[in-house]
């Protein structure tokens, strides 16, 4: 089976050409002029509620985007909590974050992500010991050793 290659000519992104979309490893390794998270003044702040920022994730997707987002939105300090992906072609999504003044934008989202680190360790752990489980049930069942049927 051939692969396809894809043509985009003339697409453009920061004055940059591209010739197609990225593939394999060139969806989540870092160019060397790439940063992985990069802080943005929030323009949509008031002067009434100064507590925002976004962020931009460079080579992420909706799964990292709605993870934090959900995360975030579970302290009460957070107000509001977004993210979008400005174009389909690029792996880039965009987070923002407003809170109460109580928490800086920037702590909210440290505590989110090393809670998020924390709950996909114990979801790790809990697959695995039910994988084992079930396999070693199978095993027995099938009065087989290692696997074999």
């Amino acid at each position: 089976m051939e692969s396809t290659k894809y043509d985009y000519e003339g697409l453009e992104e920061g004055g940059t050409k591209i010739a197609g979309p990225a593939i394999g490893f060139e969806l989540f390794i870092l160019g060397d002029s790439e940063k992985k998270v990069a802080e943005v003044p929030d323009t949509r702040g008031s002067l009434l509620s100064p507590a925002g920022v976004m962020t931009v994730q460079t080579k992420e997707d909706h799964t990292l985007g709605n993870l934090m987002r959900s995360q975030l939105l579970k302290d009460p300090r957070v107000k509001f909590a977004g993210y979008k992906v400005p174009h389909p072609l690029f792996s880039k999504i965009e987070l923002r974050i407003q809170t109460d003044g109580e928490i800086e934008p920037r702590a909210a989202l440290i505590q989110a992500c090393r809670q998020l680190v924390t709950d996909l360790g114990t979801v790790s752990r809990e697959f695995t010991k039910e994988y084992e489980l079930r396999k070693m049930a199978g095993e027995g069942a099938n009065g087989t050793t290692g696997g074999q049927q």
